[in-house]
């Protein structure tokens, strides 16, 4: 009878110091993943070649393959049999990856963004019905930052699911104006005068030319379109300073900017 205490202690004994040593093994194991991953990203991150959105989702692949490594180990330290762990494993994958398909979905959104590069971090990006400065590329969301300082997660397969719109993909863009005059104003004076209100500006780039058009008679105005190039991060700063010029400017010379107007006519009926 004491025999058979003793060898219930002693597997009690067993069990308990197994389960011990896996908490550990997982504990330790999990950080050192984190701080394996971290030196990688340094390491990495010498390297002025190395994007910065690919960096920021290797960071989760690596970190994410390693406590599958961890936790398999305490599995085995338990005494589970990891063989037939991952027969288990494959044999519930089908219904796990129905359970997850959009998580599995968002996934392979991350890859190709990795893989095809529409944009990358820092870029001012409009897609997945969100716009705003791209913060970080995960494996299964994008962070955006808006202009006015909001944070916004945007699954990946909504993004690549639709038109992904990258401000900053080129280093020059096109401003571009609609400038109405009256019909009674005069239309060289105009052209002339909105010609040297875009010249003035040094921030325009002059060698890629300079468009002031007429581009429709409309019902109630004589409307050019005004076309000049800039660096793309003078974008909006010129965009807002051209048009409070154009307004100043046309006062000053006596040019008319006309609004929809309204005639009502009352007719008094004799009785």
């Amino acid at each position: 009878m004491e025999d058979s205490v003793q060898a219930v202690s002693d597997m009690v004994g067993l069990y308990a110091l197994n389960i011990a040593t896996a908490i550990i093994i997982f504990i330790v194991g999990k950080f050192i993943a984190r701080k394996v991953t971290d030196f990688f990203v340094r390491v990495m991150n010498r390297k002025q070649s190395v994007d910065q959105t690919l960096l920021s989702f290797l960071d989760d692949i690596v970190y994410y393959v390693l406590m599958v490594v961890v936790i398999l180990t305490s599995l085995k330290q338990l005494g589970i049999d990891t063989t037939s762990f991952f027969a288990i494993l494959g044999a519930a994958g089908l219904a796990i990856g129905l359970a997850l398909k959009d998580s599995l979905g968002n996934f392979a959104s991350g890859v190709m963004i990795i893989f095809f590069k529409p944009f990358k971090v820092g870029d001012f990006v409009e897609a997945g019905g969100t716009a705003g400065t791209i913060v970080e590329v995960g494996i299964f969301n994008t962070e955006f930052k808006t202009p006015d300082n909001q944070k916004i997660i945007v699954p990946n397969g909504a993004i690549t699911g639709g038109n992904i719109k990258n401000v900053n993909a080129h280093d020059t863009r096109r401003v571009d104006l609609l400038v109405g005059i009256g019909y009674d104003d005069d239309i060289k004076k105009a052209k002339e005068t909105l010609t040297k209100i875009v010249e003035a500006d040094e921030r325009v780039l002059q060698d890629k030319g300079i468009t002031v058009a007429v581009s429709e008679l409309a019902d109630s105005s004589v409307n050019f379109v005004v076309r000049a190039w800039v660096n793309t991060p003078d974008y909006w700063a010129v965009k807002f300073d051209l048009t409070e010029n154009v307004k100043l400017t046309f006062d000053k010379e006596g040019i008319s900017i006309p609004y929809p107007q309204t005639d009502v006519h009352v007719f008094k009926h004799k009785k």
